[in-house]
């Protein structure tokens, strides 16, 4: 994770202290803190897997499955949309299951916060999963992108979820004229056997202009297709997913899995012994333009990372809480319930803590 976006998962979880957090389908940090060596993250256990391991296993998932893990990324995502945050990586890879088999979206690693108007500028993501505006950014500097670029991603990881391939036969060695070129003459073929919702919202999301794309949680709820679904027991969880991963088994391939570091027969030690090399050369250190720029990023890191207990602000923003209500200024803490129709408690609240809505 670069130093850039090392504290977004750290963000996200200290929004989640709110009243609602807890039940948004994003990984969250637990602790964070950090040694002379390495930055520590403590965050959820997920013991589901990801959903590229379950279709490496032929899991077959049905319209029903997909359409609840639809509707839980949704909420996922407008709840980071709120937050300013483009994933700019969604794929099966990055989605675990927990232990009921609700979805959690991982892997912060090369998302970014934009602000207002504001678009991004850079190529990033995994080929197979970005948007045509991505690429259209790279080739002619293009206008920039949004938040519509992580539904495009939703909507090629739920076709590849329901048919077991991707909507275009694209790779990471894919040149990206080629790329271009496939989304203007070629069709996304849909499966006779989906019902015509699923197409319909499918379509949707795989809309290349991204202004008319489906690209957020009052987009999809307005649907037909959606008319059915109850979204008080989406957000709550409530709802039981058509897959639930096999608890007596380890729902990945260890061979991947595997940090070295746990393999070393005695790592602490080893790890010692690093340190006090690394303290011998502090004095040695050469003055090389690429040194500078490490020294001054990992500088950057030692004086901003976040310690974080997320335990430790719950119970202080449960306090402010309390202190809140008995001033009467129970709005400018708490987050409030809209009520819009469709069995929903909307995502509203006043953040307190630095960050806009």
């Amino acid at each position: 994770m670069s130093a850039g976006n090392v504290w977004i998962p750290v963000a996200i979880s200290m929004a989640n202290g709110h009243e609602y957090g807890g039940m948004v389908c994003v990984f969250k940090s637990r602790y964070s803190f950090q040694d002379e060596e390495d930055m520590f993250m403590v965050v959820d256990l997920l013991l589901g897997g990801d959903l590229r391991y379950h279709l490496q296993q032929n899991v077959h998932f049905t319209e029903s499955a997909v359409k609840l893990y639809i509707c839980e990324l949704a909420l996922a995502l407008e709840y980071l949309q709120r937050y300013h945050i483009i994933h700019r990586d969604i794929k099966p890879d990055n989605i675990l299951l927990d232990e009921h088999g609700h979805v959690h979206i991982t892997d912060f690693n090369i998302a970014t916060v934009v602000k207002g108007a504001e678009k991004a500028s850079s190529m990033a993501g995994t080929k197979p999963y970005m948007a045509p505006e991505v690429f259209q950014v790279y080739v002619d500097g293009g206008p920039g992108y949004s938040y519509p670029v992580d539904w495009w991603s939703l909507g090629v990881t739920a076709y590849e979820l329901l048919r077991g391939w991707r909507p275009y036969e694209i790779h990471s060695a894919t040149p990206i004229d080629e790329i271009l070129n496939m989304f203007k003459v070629e069709r996304v073929h849909y499966s006779s056997m989906w019902c015509e919702g699923m197409v319909t919202l499918l379509k949707k999301l795989l809309t290349k202009d991204p202004e008319s794309r489906l690209s957020s949680l009052s987009d999809i709820q307005n649907m037909a297709y959606m008319a059915d679904m109850n979204w008080d027991a989406v957000f709550e969880k409530a709802l039981m997913p058509g897959f639930v991963p096999n608890k007596g088994r380890l729902n990945c391939d260890p061979t991947f899995e595997l940090e070295e570091m746990i393999l070393e027969s005695k790592p602490l030690h080893k790890k010692k012994k690093r340190l006090a090399k690394h303290r011998s050369r502090d004095s040695t250190k050469d003055s090389c333009p690429l040194n500078g720029h490490l020294q001054q990023c990992l500088e950057t890191v030692r004086k901003e990372f976040i310690i974080f207990n997320r335990e430790k602000l719950r119970r202080q923003q449960g306090h402010d809480d309390q202190l809140s209500d008995l001033e009467g200024r129970v709005g400018s803490q708490v987050s409030s319930k809209l009520q819009d129709g469709r069995n929903n408690n909307i995502l509203t609240h006043t953040c307190t803590r630095g960050c806009s809505s």
